[in-house]
């Protein structure tokens, strides 16, 4: 039976965009965002038209425009989650379902029983040195023709970072760790997706993830990739000099 909706578990740089791309191309599986990403509230109220505000009413008029979006009309509703912000989506949620138990049975009730996707970069290192570049440059995202998708305040060349890549990586196995954790603890067992076999095998991983959501994995066949990758040689040369340097 197809679940109702979907949520994909993520750190920064694991690959997360390139999954809700393909995702909503197929045109069956939603529209999957980071509805509940703090820094992007506001941009959400004005996207879906809704008076701003705080307490139980607004945040069931947020809920309901939330899943609008991300489900537009495939009838399955996908969200992007990254770990930073459960705590405050488990509290918004807790004053609209005061009677579910757990923080799985929360989720459940605001967004149907819900399929949890957890991708992960395999090489920290590497994700900590794409989060690093990112702040430095504000290059995010480029297109997979190499222009320019992302891009916040101008650009600025960036430099080798120890420090920087050591609290990236701090943070990442931070939470990821947390993850793992709050899995256990609601006893889900997530669908394991990793950015390594993403990025070198989309439409196998695509198929992959429509044929568990109960759709039709033949649809990956057509989907054409819309990101390009950051990395480049000035990346691996810098994971090689922070590997020397740390005995990693």
């Amino acid at each position: 039976m197809a679940v109702a909706s979907y949520i994909i578990c993520a750190t920064p740089r694991s690959g997360s965009t390139l999954l809700c791309d393909l995702l909503a191309q197929t045109g069956v599986a939603g529209h999957p965002d980071s509805f509940y990403r703090r820094e992007s509230r506001d941009d959400f109220v004005r996207e879906f038209g809704i008076a701003c505000g705080d307490g139980v009413d607004f945040d069931r008029r947020f809920l309901d425009a939330a899943i609008r979006a991300g489900a537009g009309d495939t009838g399955m509703f996908g969200l992007r989650l990254m770990w930073p912000s459960m705590p405050e989506l488990q509290q918004t949620l807790g004053g609209l379902f005061p009677e579910a138990p757990t923080d799985a049975a929360r989720l459940a009730a605001a967004f149907g029983a819900p399929l949890y996707i957890h991708l992960q970069r395999t090489d920290k290192v590497a994700q900590a040195i794409s989060r690093s570049k990112a702040e430095q440059s504000g290059l995010w995202h480029r297109h997979a023709d190499g222009s320019v998708r992302e891009q916040v305040n101008s650009y600025r060349a960036p430099q080798y970072d120890r420090a920087g890549i050591d609290r990236a990586l701090a943070e990442v196995e931070e939470h990821e760790a947390a993850w793992h954790d709050w899995f256990a603890a609601n006893a889900i067992g997530p669908l394991e997706l990793t950015y390594e076999e993403l990025s070198a095998e989309p439409a196998a991983t695509l198929a992959r993830v429509l044929f568990t959501l109960g759709r039709d994995p033949a649809l990956a066949s057509d989907i054409r990739t819309r990101s390009g990758r950051l990395a480049d040689a000035e990346s691996r040369a810098w994971a090689e000099r922070y590997l020397r340097e740390t005995a990693r």
